[in-house]
């Protein structure tokens, strides 16, 4: 048997208390149509994985006996997407409403970064190298 650590990650499941309201923003935001989606949940494919949306109340029986966190707990990761150009990305993403935490900035590291979060407080970065 391989490794787990020598698999990739096709799916992250993020739970969520308004899945129409994230929903309507991962369509507009990203431009992406659900390659599934039902009552509780809503899948999209970000080239080598997918996101499932899934509603906070489905969340217990995933984790059970674990601890589902609310949104106020903050954030514990994020995801980046690497891109060519981070300003205008961000320009891109004015019209959407959607409104940077942080960013552009040029990180010590050599990349130049924006940060965003989707509705139900989930981190996205979109970074650029520079180096």
């Amino acid at each position: 048997m391989r490794t787990l650590g020598s698999m990739n990650v096709d799916v992250i499941t993020l739970f969520v208390e308004d899945l129409p309201k994230v929903r309507a923003f991962y369509q507009d935001v990203f431009g992406m149509s659900a390659v599934y989606e039902d009552d509780v949940s809503a899948v999209y494919n970000f080239g080598n994985m997918s996101i499932n949306l899934l509603n906070i109340s489905e969340a217990h029986g995933l984790i059970h006996p674990g601890t589902v966190a609310s949104r106020e707990s903050g954030s514990r990761f994020q995801f980046t997407i690497r891109v060519e150009d981070v300003d205008a990305v961000c320009n891109e993403l004015k019209p959407h409403g959607v409104a940077l935490l942080n960013g552009p900035v040029d990180r010590p590291w050599g990349v130049r970064t924006a940060a965003f979060t989707d509705p139900a407080g989930h981190v996205w970065e979109i970074a650029q190298q520079l180096t």
